[in-house]
């Protein structure tokens, strides 16, 4: 899913009533009645909905689902920001639509004592203000969003939470957004949902189509994108009858150090589940058993030293080579290190130790190899960038080391965004909270190696190795919870997460 700026959003709006084509009226109600659908199926209509609106399109969204539910029976109470201006476009004739129906309570809000008494089992429907907001709330506005911040009550956000901005908050006022329960995002979520700190604001969001003009969509070019199972289906490699191990690539992993050998059999495990054809795993002489009695179709190559990685094989064989898990930080590790920067030739998945050494030896990042996919998680970014402020600021940062360095970079969290050196940049739909454990993170080494062994690009193997991990993560979650999700759980999961991708294709 092509993801948006607000600006762009509006401007497909545009599109779609000037090429449809509809009117502006029209296709607020055809939004309306989606979030007013959504309303349904949530609450009853023992329920009072109090319905906060502001001036604008958000606000005229939130008087025709007045409208919409007072149809339905549902007790609704409207409380619309009064800036004593007189309302325009469809929003105007939503609001005369409401006066005609006779149905609802019409409040005007012009100071904090117009502020209504609310019962806890009221539940407030926030349209205030939509995405095209561009600074910080203030004055009235500011105090009522404190105010209903201040009730235990369940918050729906109309679109966006108000005074949240769809992409850079930035010098944003936090005690000035709402604290939404629910949001009702249109068409697309937008850029700031994905981002941790606005979990508080957004809460649980779901995106309802509203039939946005697919030309619209089509031809408004975005770096951005949301990966979907379709997206992952359409990259993965094509099997065919006659293809065999030789055909699906021979692997290379490198890692464990004595002490963190469960770390090189959880990457192996994931490799051979995510296809890859070979898999020979590189580790310290005392994991030498330990490699070939836990992953007995991997091969295994040892290093010289008992304890520790300090050599590797001929690289000639291999189409891909992962390194980072459990490797140690170790001088000797390290000399290796960059002595394998020097002489791969393949895509290389470097995690983990790996990023770490490098992160303290920063020239090391010229010797890159191309297609090289780094896989941070927030403290590895930071040690390799420096500080960010925010997440926004952080995804810029990343897309500037990824074209700087000519390489993948995975920023991994509960939405991982993974961008390549062209300024793409997708993020990951699929995962849950159970996998921030141990040894997930190198399970999605072995994922990304697998993949990239099968001869997808850099890019196409981040993304799918990425979504995948997160869809077996979520169906292993299914079985065991989050709370009792192991790293080996995620792992016996692959092959059920390429069974619904294919089904869902």
């Amino acid at each position: 899913m092509k993801l948006f700026t607000t600006k762009q959003i509006a401007a497909i709006d545009k599109y779609t009533i000037e090429n449809e084509p509809i009117t502006d009226i029209d296709l607020m109600e055809r939004a309306s009645l989606q979030m007013t659908n959504w309303i349904v199926q949530q609450f009853s209509t023992e329920e009072r909905l109090l319905i906060f609106a502001g001036p604008g399109n958000n606000g005229g969204d939130a008087l025709a689902m007045a409208r919409q539910l007072a149809d339905l029976d549902y007790q609704c109470e409207v409380y619309l920001l009064d800036f004593e201006k007189v309302l325009k476009g469809s929003p105007e004739i939503n609001y005369k639509r409401l006066e005609e129906q006779g149905k609802v309570k019409l409040n005007g809000l012009r100071s904090e004592d117009d502020f209504p008494e609310i019962a806890e089992s009221d539940v407030l429907i926030d349209g205030l203000f939509g995405s095209g907001l561009s600074r910080p709330l203030e004055g009235l506005p500011a105090q009522l969003v404190q105010k209903i911040n201040q009730l235990l009550n369940v918050v729906v956000a109309v679109d966006i939470p108000s005074g949240l901005m769809g992409e850079d908050n930035a010098g944003n006022n936090t005690e000035n957004i709402i604290r939404a329960d629910y949001t009702l995002t249109l068409q697309f979520p937008k850029i700031s949902f994905l981002f941790p700190e606005n979990e508080q604001f957004v809460g649980q969001w779901e995106v309802l189509p509203i039939g946005l003009h697919p030309d619209g969509i089509n031809e408004t070019p975005s770096a951005y994108s949301f990966a979907e199972a379709k997206d992952i289906a359409a990259c993965l490699p094509v099997r065919t009858k006659f293809d065999h191990k030789g055909t699906f690539g021979h692997a290379l992993l490198i890692a464990g150090s004595y002490g963190k050998m469960g770390a090189a059999v959880l990457a192996s495990k994931a490799c051979l589940r995510a296809g890859a054809g070979l898999l020979t795993a590189h580790v310290p002489h005392m994991g030498s058993t330990i490699i070939q009695t836990a992953v007995p179709e991997a091969m295994a190559s040892i290093d010289q030293h008992d304890s520790m990685f300090t050599s590797f094989p001929d690289l000639a064989p291999y189409a891909a080579i992962g390194i980072g898990p459990g490797l140690g930080l170790k001088k000797n590790s390290c000399r290796a290190l960059c002595d394998l920067f020097d002489q791969a030739k393949v895509p290389m998945v470097i995690d983990a130790d790996a990023l770490n050494i490098l992160a303290e030896n920063k020239v090391w990042l010229e010797k890159l190899p191309e297609g090289a996919v780094l896989t941070p998680h927030p403290g590895e970014f930071r040690r390799l960038v420096g500080e960010t402020t925010d997440s926004y600021h952080a995804i810029q940062q990343q897309l500037v080391f990824a074209k700087k360095y000519n390489c993948v970079v995975v920023l991994k969290g509960a939405h991982t965004s993974v961008a390549a050196p062209d300024g793409t940049l997708c993020w990951n739909s699929t995962g849950n909270s159970g996998m921030g454990t141990a040894g997930s993170g190198d399970a999605l080494t072995g994922v990304i190696l697998g993949l990239l062994a099968q001869g997808m690009t850099s890019f196409d193997a981040a993304v799918a190795g990425v979504y995948l991990h997160g869809l077996a993560g979520d169906l292993a979650a299914k079985k065991r919870s989050e709370f009792s999700l192991l790293a080996g759980d995620i792992i016996e999961m692959l092959g059920k997460a390429f069974l619904k991708i294919q089904k869902e294709s």
